[in-house]
């Protein structure tokens, strides 16, 4: 286990170096942010200073080296336009974007397996057919067209929440079922695929040989042999909800990172763009490490 635990500790550190580096070399490729920090009016002379001020008169891979060795320190640079370092502001918003994702994801989780689990048994019946009707239509229709939809209907129709900003629980409900109506149709799939794949293996015909009850053999021995994949793509899909998360906060105004990360990229602010990525690969990384635990003490052949 410490032999495995390493090598995951390692490959991971060198996905946040890659990461880093990637999206360093795209930034600054993309354009220059003094021309759009310094007015109209400004001349060559001046533009060259403010060059010099930030750092990026520097050739690309000497700026590089600068930011990693800042970076070893906690130091990921100071916003262009806030004038604050763009850890702190990245890591102020940070609370806003979990308490969102973390909703998000548990209504998916706790609504998916029950459905999931239902459709399988009830394979070709009304239910199923609703059911994989409803999880198709939730994984095709864009977040973007989703959250504008809950918008017109609950907000602007029916009046019953507001469509912005964050404080009370009528503010998380719509940006989070927003978030969570992709996930929860994957997640209802997932559950139905792995439990007919399931419901089909020897033991569990074994199993109802011995004259155990169908809620027994569903839930005690198909349920938990569908669990062992399925907690690695939930995993997966949490870190994605996290990135994802960036137009959702746009449409309902949500204080998140993400909007963060959109204004930053409007004004090319490169320290709060890189603050982002590292730290959303970060947790990304971290809550896959658990997952990888996890499938370690659930199938112990995955050490091999």
């Amino acid at each position: 286990m410490s032999i495995y635990l390493f090598r995951r500790t390692l490959q991971s550190l060198l996905v946040l170096v890659s990461v880093t580096l990637i999206v360093f070399v795209i930034l600054h490729a993309s354009g220059d942010p003094v021309e759009l920090l310094m007015p109209p009016e400004a001349n060559q002379e001046h533009l060259d200073a403010m060059r010099r001020t930030l750092g990026l008169d520097k050739p690309l891979w000497v700026q590089y080296g600068l930011f990693l060795k800042n970076a070893l320190q906690g130091n990921l640079g100071v916003s262009y336009h806030h004038g604050q370092p763009a850890a702190r502001l990245v890591l102020e918003r940070l609370p806003a974007s979990m308490e969102l994702v973390f909703v998000a994801f548990s209504i998916s989780l706790i609504l998916s397996i029950p459905l999931g689990v239902m459709a399988a048994t009830r394979r070709g019946k009304a239910f199923d057919r609703i059911t994989l009707l409803g999880s198709l239509i939730g994984i095709s229709a864009p977040h973007f067209w989703v959250g504008i939809a809950l918008i017109l209907v609950f907000c602007v129709e029916l009046k019953w929440l507001p469509s912005s900003g964050r404080g009370t629980w009528a503010h998380l409900v719509l940006p989070a079922g927003s978030l969570g109506i992709y996930r929860l149709a994957l997640f209802i799939r997932l559950v139905r695929a792995g439990m007919l794949d399931v419901l089909t293996q020897d033991y569990i015909r074994t199993a109802r040989s011995k004259g155990l009850s169908e809620r027994t053999v569903v839930y005690w021995h198909a349920l938990r042999n569908t669990l062992i994949p399925f907690v690695t793509i939930a995993g997966m899909q949490m870190g994605h909800l996290l990135a994802g998360a960036v137009v959702t906060e746009r449409i309902f105004a949500w204080p998140g990172m993400g909007r963060l990360f959109l204004d930053a990229v409007n004004h090319m602010d490169f320290p709060v763009i890189i603050a982002w990525a590292l730290i959303t690969s970060a947790i990304f990384l971290t809550v896959n490490f658990i997952v990888d635990l996890v499938y370690v003490l659930l199938d112990p052949r995955i050490r091999h």
